[in-house]
């Protein structure tokens, strides 16, 4: 960043003229987020209320820019780390958001999950110590009172609100499994999201990769009710769906986002907030 140039750009925002402004609009956006703290600095000092406005205005977009670059990266890395995804998508809403503030809030979690476990203990028995800390001690529920309402697909938010959709506490839940070494993943079923506990044996065991590993289900939005094949077959066919073997098999960390962006899309036009819909589907695109 060349601070002098920066400022004298900055300098020009209160400009009358649109064609001056527009110039010097664009080549600020040409900047990388890092000059949001001399943005800000010249925001508190002003009292012009256009410079403001035009000033927030580029803030915004800076940090959308830096999103996107962000969410471009974990896509093309291969969205190894969930928590990292959600995160991400919630910077997009909460640009000053701290990354490892919001994983040491998982780890709390995980920590006390931790102390119940032992060796000894079944697929299922560890899956119920989890329930019991996420629901039972934390009272991590479904955002009943207000379902579609964007703040439940914000990681950060369902955190502190402890109030969240399927696929958020299904993210929270997965990622707190993992990082204890249990095999569960998301299931991307439609008009619902949640879990498969794996068996990883099998695959070691026969060398097949194709083989069916999912020991059972979970319903995070259920306070972690555990499922059969049965009852997804049965809630297929009650939602007059045509079955597909994705709806049984664990999906990706990039498709679990991707959900998490329909949901803020859909969400976003229930409220009529159209701006922000619009700036999720351009999030959408990375993804295509």
């Amino acid at each position: 960043m060349d601070k002098s140039k920066v400022h004298a750009l900055i300098s020009l925002l209160d400009d009358p003229s649109e064609v001056v402004f527009c110039s010097v609009e664009e080549e600020l956006l040409k900047e990388e987020v890092e000059i949001v703290d001399e943005l800000e600095k010249a925001w508190e000092d002003s009292h012009n209320d256009m410079f403001q406005r035009r000033v927030e205005n580029i803030i915004h977009h800076l940090q959308i820019k830096d999103v996107k670059s962000l969410m471009a990266k974990w896509i093309n890395e291969g969205g190894k780390d969930l928590f990292y995804g959600a995160f991400l998508v919630a910077k997009y809403r909460y640009p000053d958001l701290n990354f490892e503030e919001l994983n040491e809030k998982v780890n709390r979690i995980r920590r006390d999950v931790w102390l119940e476990l032992n060796n000894h203990l079944t697929s299922l028995e560890k899956v119920r110590i989890i329930n019991h800390i996420l629901f039972d001690l934390n009272k991590f529920a479904r955002n009943s009172s207000n379902f579609f309402a964007p703040q439940n697909s914000y990681i950060n938010d369902v955190l502190d609100s402890k109030k969240g959709n399927p696929i958020s506490l299904s993210i929270l839940y997965s990622v707190i499994a993992q990082r204890l070494g249990l095999p569960v993943y998301g299931v991307n079923l439609p008009k619902n999201f949640i879990l498969c506990y794996l068996d990883e044996n099998i695959v070691q065991e026969t060398g097949n990769e194709d083989v069916d590993r999912v020991m059972f289900y979970i319903n995070p939005v259920n306070k972690g009710a555990i499922l059969g094949r049965k009852e997804i077959e049965y809630f297929i066919k009650q939602q007059k769906l045509k079955e597909q073997s994705s709806y049984f098999n664990p999906c990706s960390n990039i498709e679990i986002i991707k959900r998490v962006l329909f949901n803020l899309i859909y969400a976003y036009e229930n409220q009529g907030d159209e701006e922000k819909m619009l700036e999720i589907k351009e999030l959408m695109k990375l993804f295509n």
